[in-house]
Order: C-alpha cells, then structure tokens, then sequence
C-alpha cells in the first residue's frame, strides 16, 4: 500500500492535526506559505494527492479512491481523528471522505467547490497539457510558449508550470500523472459526491468572484452537510487561498481554534 507525500509543519503544536489537500493539476508547494502561516497553532500536513506532485500515480482515480488514500495516509502517521481542508479537487476528496469515515473526522473546510456533479471544463487546460512534446522540448520557456497557444492566462500557465522537473532520464516532464488525469477525468469532476450526511461542524469557503459554489448549491449542501456554514472571500476567484490569502486564513483559523 503506497502512502501520500506530505510535508509537516507545527508537529510541536499540540490538538488536532488539519490535513490540507491542493486541487486538480496542484501540489502541496501551492499551500506553502499557509501551512507556514497555520503552523504555529496547531500540527499541520500538506499533501500530494494521488498522481500529483511527488505521490505515487495509478491508474485509479475515483472519490472513494482519494478518500482512502486519506485513511492510508492516516494510519501510516498514526492519526486517529483530524480536521480536513480540501481546495477544489482535494475538496471533492475531503467530503467523500467525510461521508465513508465520519468518526475519523472533527471539523471539516470544502474551499471553493460544492457535492455537486460539475460539466466537463479543463478540456483546453487537458489539450495544451498534452500538446507539449517533452522529446523535443528542453527549456521550461519552450514548454511556456507551447501553453500560450491554448491558454490565454498567464497565471494558469505559471500554475501549471510549478509542476515542471527534470526527471531521471536527465528530461523535462511534468509531476502530476496526466494519463490518468486525462483518462479519468470524468470519474472525479463530473461524479457527484457519493450521498450521505456529515453531521459535524463544516465550513465552505468560496471566491466572491468565482462560480464554482451557487447560491442554489446550498440546499445541496446541507443536504449533506447539516451543520454546514458558507463563507465568501471577498476579491478572490477560485484560487482563494492565493488571492486574498489574509482573509482566507483568518476564517480557517477562526474556525478550527475557536
């Protein structure tokens, strides 16, 4: 059994440990400066889901596979219940989690997406991934301008290409496993989260300027998540966590320590 990469911070903190899962296409570097930042309250993990950054890839890529790997991760450190952020994709995994081992969870943060089945919407991200010939291609900037001709945001394309790295065959090559992430995609972004209902505390963090949580979502929402409040991040898209950093750590906080 393969256990996520993670990176610990605040393992001299005492109370309940919040494990912290990035998006599709991330990696647990994008979180860095707020696992730094929620470190000095109480013991937190960063962490690479399957097919990204330096975790283990497979062919498999369900929500009930992310949710296990959760439960993996968990015995392999020793964690008997802990408080779960997911952004995204890590959001999705975080509340299939929730709804197969509810006892194993305390407090629960779903950042800027809801249990809802979403429509196909990375195809052009999945098409300029793809595009890019890494037996030709040598420099970090080659690999730039083959996305530019797919995707029209710079920061997209900055985000992407954190997940550069030399591999051991001395060649460029991207970290995520994009096979699986191409072949899969539809089992984890357009699958609704598996019915069920968390009852503990959970907290929804979406971008004023994103549309990825809807007003109508709601009732979804506490369908599932009965005792569950929404937060809106002013001046923040979908990347929250990046765009307004201070406000979004200031909610995770008060929620998690108060």
């Amino acid at each position: 059994m393969e256990i996520l990469h993670s990176k610990i911070y605040g393992e001299d903190q005492s109370g309940i440990p919040l494990l912290v899962f990035h998006g599709l296409f991330g990696m647990l570097d994008n979180w860095g400066s707020f696992g730094k930042e929620m470190g000095a309250f109480f013991p937190l993990h960063l962490i690479d889901l399957r097919n990204h950054g330096k975790s283990f890839h497979s062919s498999e890529m369900s929500h009930d596979n992310l949710a296990d790997d959760i439960l993996n991760y968990m015995n392999a450190h020793k964690l008997h219940k802990v408080n779960l952020l997911g952004h995204s994709l890590g959001g999705k995994a975080v509340m299939q989690f929730a709804m197969n081992y509810p006892d194993k969870l305390e407090k629960l943060i779903v950042v800027d997406i809801s249990p809802k089945a979403y429509p196909p919407h990375h195809q052009g991200i999945i098409k300029a991934l793809e595009s890019v010939d890494f037996q030709n291609i040598t420099t970090r900037q080659e690999v730039e301008e083959v996305l530019q001709q797919y995707i029209p945001e710079k920061s997209v394309i900055q985000f992407l290409a954190k997940n550069l790295y030399w591999n051991d065959d001395k060649k460029l090559s991207w970290r995520f496993n994009l096979s699986t992430l191409s072949a899969k995609y539809s089992e984890f972004v357009s699958n609704a989260i598996k019915f069920g209902v968390f009852a503990g505390k959970t907290l929804f963090v979406s971008g004023a300027k994103s549309n990825y949580i809807l007003p109508q979502d709601e009732y979804l929402i506490k369908q599932q998540f009965p005792n569950a409040s929404i937060v809106t991040i002013k001046n923040a898209g979908h990347w929250v966590q990046a765009e307004n950093p201070s406000d979004f750590n200031e909610v995770v906080k008060d929620f998690l320590v108060k």
